[in-house]
């Protein structure tokens, strides 16, 4: 029997998989149990032959995890309307587009500001904003920053995305951007990624198949 008070881990090797110790549940993109074994190796070089488990692959292709990225986008911006400020991560966004899509009187694209506070209902800004699978969103009314969620732990393995990590499983060895969530965030696995090990969005743009 597990220990409930442990906290599970998600561990970044360098140039090598993920190591995942004491996680109960993983699901796929069809919200389906995928196994899980007290320790895990997941793919992070998006090249596994057995994915999202580690082959050994990113051996062979000289796989690197170095941070590419400057850091000029991990800084957060606020977006101060009349009753409640939104929390913007640029640097951590996954590019997922819950906001976007949803909501799309706030989340603006293409559009300066991207994010109008004032353009819906407080409620439908904090449902969306809670969506946000990244972490990179976040919000406060009256000054008082709110981060309500507190779910078991889980990793969601998103079709040709990155692994939605939820419920406080503890990142070893890295430091998270400027008011991200840590109950929340995402990790890249189709290893291009500029700011690994969170995913940047770069999986669309390099067009990452999966093929699970």
């Amino acid at each position: 029997m597990s220990d409930k008070s442990q906290k599970p881990t998600i561990e970044p090797l360098e140039n090598g998989p993920y190591i995942v110790k004491g996680l109960e549940s993983m699901k796929n993109a069809k919200g389906e149990d995928i196994p899980t074994k007290p320790q895990m190796a997941l793919c992070r070089c998006g090249q596994s032959a057995n994915k999202p488990f580690c082959d050994g692959t990113h051996k062979s292709i000289n796989f690197s995890s170095k941070k590419l990225s400057n850091a000029s986008l991990n800084k957060r911006d606020d977006y101060k309307g009349k009753q409640i400020t939104v929390h913007d991560n640029r640097g951590i966004c996954a590019h997922a587009g819950f906001c976007t899509d949803t909501l799309s009187s706030v989340f603006k694209l293409k559009s300066e500001p991207w994010i109008d506070p004032d353009g819906a209902e407080v409620d439908a800004v904090i449902a969306q904003v809670k969506r946000c699978p990244s972490g990179a969103l976040s919000y406060s009314i009256d000054g008082v920053e709110h981060r309500p969620q507190d779910r078991d732990p889980l990793i969601f393995v998103a079709k040709n995305g990155p692994y939605a990590i939820q419920g406080g499983v503890e990142l070893v060895g890295h430091s998270f951007g400027e008011g991200a969530s840590t109950e929340h965030f995402d990790v890249c696995r189709c290893g291009g990624s500029k700011n690994k090990p969170f995913c940047d969005g770069t999986h669309w743009t390099v067009e990452f198949d999966t093929d699970e």
